[in-house]
């Protein structure tokens, strides 16, 4: 069971308390600017719907993480066009801070030290 405060695409960013700035969006799909980047270029793209992480769906089904995808893809080539390279990534279990599907696409060395 989801635990409050574990959801921050939920509860902030997809219910407008946090503002965001858009980098695309469909009707199921949100793309931002990391509200904390960790690295110089930082984008999250996250389903509408609650969708617990990329290993359980929830009542989500298959289609809509192939539309998440395919909006992850579309934000990878913009990024990987502009800057030659890029990151893209999820993270699972105790690696995963916000218990909501995220992906992670992003460029550039990282801004803090990694603490794991």
């Amino acid at each position: 069971m989801q635990q409050p405060g574990e959801d921050f695409y939920c509860d902030e960013a997809l219910s407008g308390r946090t503002p965001v700035t858009v980098v695309a969006e469909t009707g199921d799909v949100l793309a931002f600017e990391h509200t904390r980047p960790f690295w110089p270029v930082h984008v999250v793209v996250v389903p509408k719907q609650h969708v617990p992480s990329l290993t359980d769906l929830g009542d989500a089904d298959a289609a809509l993480l192939g539309r998440v995808l395919a909006v992850v893809r579309q934000v990878a080539a913009d990024v990987e066009r502009q800057h030659g390279a890029c990151r893209v990534l999820t993270n699972l279990g105790r690696y995963q801070d916000s218990k909501h599907l995220h992906f992670h696409v992003c460029s550039g060395a990282p801004r803090h030290p990694d603490t794991d």
